[in-house]
This record gives C-alpha cells, structure tokens and sequence, in this order.
C-alpha cells in the first residue's frame, strides 16, 4: 500500500518518510517521559501533602477548655500554615467528627473511613492523621485525640500534567516539522544533480543534438556513475549519428550523380528510339513505341530522382525571378491533351518569387497531375496563383473523391500511392512538391475542402525591381 506516496515527488516522498519515521520515534519517546514525569509528579505532590499533614500534626498547638465549647482550642494559625491552597479540619471523632477549627471557606470532607488514611474526596486529595492531646492536671494516661485532615486541590496537579503534555505533544510535532523542513533541504540537496540530468536531457531532446554534455558530479555516488554513464550513451548516439549521416551523404551524393550521370544515355536512348519510331512499320514500329513509352517515363523518374535527391544534398540550382503564373498556364498547356476528361480551369494572377523556373514548373505540373490522376473522369480541377501578405499562393483544388483518412498524414512521404491510382504513378509526385517549396522557403498543405481535396503552396514573394529602359528609336 503507497499511501498515496507514488503520486509525489521523490523529494517530497524522502522528506515525508524522514518526518514520519520521527514522528513515530519521538511520539514513542514522549509517551515513555510522559509516563515517567506524571508519574514523579503525581508521587511529588502526594510525598508533600503527606509531609505537610506530618509536620502540621508535630507542630499543632491545642489546648483545652471544658468550660467551653467546643472545649478543644487550636492555637495554631490554620489560614496561615495551609499553603497552595490547602484546607485543613480538625475534627473531634468522639463527638460525631465535631469541627474544632478549619481554614476560611474549607468544604465539607465527610467524615474519615479511618485513621490514618488517604483519599479523593470532591476533587481533593485528603491526607487524615491522629493527634493526641495530654493535658496538665490529667492522669498521665489520659488524653485527648483529634482527627487532622489535610487537603489540597489535584485541579493544580491535573493542570500541570496537562502542561506536561500540551509541551509534549508541541515538541513531538515541532520535531516532526523541523524534519520536514530539513528532508526537503536535505532532499532537494541529493536532488539536485539528478535535476540538472533532467535539465540537460531536456534540452538535448529540444535540440536534438547529442553532442552536447551531461554535468557529471564530482562525488563518487550513484548518481555520478548514472550521470557518467548518460554522457557514455550519449558519445556513442554521436558517433553512431555521425556514421549515419555520413552513409547517407555518400547515398545521397551517390543518387545525384547516378541520376544526373543517367541523363545522357537516356536522351541518347530517346532519341534513336524516337527515329526509330518514326520509321518502323507493323510489330517493330509498335514495340519502338512501347520502348520509347517506358524510356520517357525512367527519364521522367530519373529527373524525381535528381531533384530529391539535390533537396536531400541541399543543392541549389541558379534562382531568378519567375512568375509563378506563368508557369502555372504553361503546366497547364502541356497537360490539357492529357487531361483525360477532366475540366481544367487556371487563374493566374502575376506573381513573381525568387526560384528555378524547372523545379517551380515541376512542382506546378505534379499538383495538377495528382488531381488528374486520382480523379474520375468528368471532374473539375481548378488551379490558380494570388499573393497575399507578401506570399505567393498557388492553389490547386478540385471536387473529386478527396484523400483517403488514412493518407492525410502522410500524403507528402515518399513512394506512398492512394487507392485510385492507376499504376502509372511513381508516388513520388507530391513528395517532390514538398521538396520543391521547402527548398524555395515555402510550405505546403492539404486542406479541408468537402468535396474533394484542395492543395495550398506558400512560397516567400520576390522583390521585384522594375528596370528604366531607353525609349526606342523612332
């Protein structure tokens, strides 16, 4: 059973264990001096009540009068000698207990079951001895005997035992909290190593970067070893990191010449087989055309290849301005024979950004494609450019079946295909949109349009200067 204890923090966990441990101890150490000390104390005010009845009986000055009544005189000044409000009676039992004298206000005590004796009467406590009396003139075996009873309130007694364990109880808490107090400082002490480990994993799982360092305590304890071995982890992630990273800078760079070294002979390919295609009758004639067919399309997968993989080696190709619009009705004129039934609308707004006009055509013509390709046909694409606070928006939307759940999140991977696909697509279209904008500092997006699917890419707008041109000769 936790107690609850698992849902706080180790600090607090060690401090309230200290505190608790304490409690116990010092509640197991005042119950043992409260027993004691109340028990001297009650055996203290007893010994003095009893050593005052003693002294009172020894000193007690009577004398006797048979001339009156009552015929015992007690000389001694009662109110003087009963101190701590004692009460004093002295009772002749001859005479059915008849009070000879007593102190101002003293109750009634009853009368006493026998002599000597000690008792609680009426919230006091009531010491009774037996004094005798021998007169001048008497015969030498005659006397006189009077009862004594000394009586003091135990309100006082109780009152200080009290005391006794208001203070007690005070300093078995006072305790308790001072543990307290020093288990969190004690605590937060032993912690704080173990926080400044959790303050620098933070921030290398913010930043992601695995070289940076561990503080390491200088003590030879368990979080010193842990600490250590954190930084021993961390090395070897760096390490492995830094493998990584160069096998996929050799890939990469190895994708990007593979793939601009492959140009070449496949124009060289295309053109014989365009030739070829041209001039050959029948069967032959048909097969050059499938060739030329499936050599267009490495050509076409080749160039994906080469962009993504400039994107990847964050290579860049001369930028200039380029109006996006224009682009966009260019892309939209190579594709209109191919649009398989499909309505293309554009609407392009000038607008001009920073980029290379092949991966900005590239880019235009795969969004559009995409929504061709995975659209029946009969449906309307609409594909415009605006700006719009220093952006340029090229949308491209259309009122088809739209993107499948299961694809939103990751509709801008690599090689993924939605269900409608034809099985002419490489799925690496909407990757290279993604890789075009984010290479021109854009973004893209898939939005919610019901129905179908609307495609916005953002890219930063150009500055664009216009040149002062000589008026032309008449």
């Amino acid at each position: 059973m936790s107690f609850g204890l698992d849902r706080l923090s180790i600090r607090w966990r060690l401090a309230l264990t200290s505190a608790g441990l304490t409690l116990v101890i010092l509640a197991a150490f005042a119950i043992g001096v409260y027993q004691v000390t109340t028990a001297r104390v009650r055996s203290d005010f007893n010994n003095e009540i009893k050593a005052s009845v003693d002294k009172l009986r020894d000193g007690l000055d009577l004398t006797i009068d048979t001339q009156r009544r009552p015929f015992v005189i007690v000389n001694t000044p009662l109110d003087v000698v009963a101190s701590k409000k004692a009460v004093i009676r002295i009772l002749n039992p001859s005479k059915g207990n008849q009070v000879f004298a007593q102190t101002e206000k003293a109750p009634d005590l009853g009368a006493p079951a026998r002599v000597p004796s000690t008792e609680n009467i009426g919230g006091y406590r009531v010491e009774t001895r037996l004094a005798g009396i021998h007169p001048d003139g008497w015969k030498k075996n005659s006397s006189v005997n009077v009862i004594i009873q000394y009586a003091r309130p135990v309100t006082d007694l109780e009152a200080t035992i009290d005391r006794i364990r208001f203070f007690l109880i005070l300093g078995v808490l006072a305790g308790a909290g001072l543990a307290l107090g020093a288990g969190l400082l004690i605590a937060r002490r032993a912690m704080s190593p173990i926080a400044a480990l959790t303050s620098a994993a933070g921030r290398i799982a913010d930043t992601r970067d695995p070289s940076r360092h561990v503080p390491v305590p200088e003590t030879q304890d368990e979080v010193a070893e842990l600490a250590r071995t954190l930084q021993a982890m961390l090395d070897s992630l760096e390490e492995a990191r830094e493998e990584t990273e160069g096998a996929l800078v050799r890939q990469r760079q190895f994708v990007a010449d593979a793939s601009h070294e492959l140009r070449t002979p496949l124009t060289s390919i295309l053109a014989n087989l365009e030739l070829l295609a041209d001039v050959l009758d029948g069967e032959r004639g048909e097969a050059a055309r499938s060739a030329l067919r499936s050599s267009q399309r490495m050509r076409r997968l080749v160039g994906d290849l080469l962009l993504l993989a400039r994107a990847d080696a964050k290579r860049q190709l001369p930028r200039e301005p380029t109006d996006v619009g224009r682009v966009l009705v260019e892309a939209a004129a190579e594709l209109g024979p191919v649009a398989d039934g499909h309505h293309l609308t554009v609407d392009a707004d000038e607008a001009v950004v920073n980029g290379t006009r092949d991966e900005l055509h590239r880019m235009t013509l795969n969004l559009m494609e995409n929504a061709i390709r995975h659209t029946p046909a009969g449906t309307h694409v609409d594909a415009r450019v605006s700006s719009d606070n220093g952006e340029v928006l090229l949308t491209v939307q259309d009122n088809g079946p739209g993107v499948p759940d299961e694809l939103h999140d990751k509709i801008f991977e690599r090689f993924v295909r939605g269900a409608g696909d034809r099985g002419s697509s490489s799925g690496l279209g909407l990757s290279i949109v993604r890789a075009v904008a984010q290479s021109h500092g854009g973004s893209v997006e898939l939005e919610d349009a019901a129905p179908g699917a609307r495609f916005v890419v953002r890219l930063p707008r150009a500055e664009v200067v216009a040149e002062e041109r000589e008026p032309a000769p008449a």
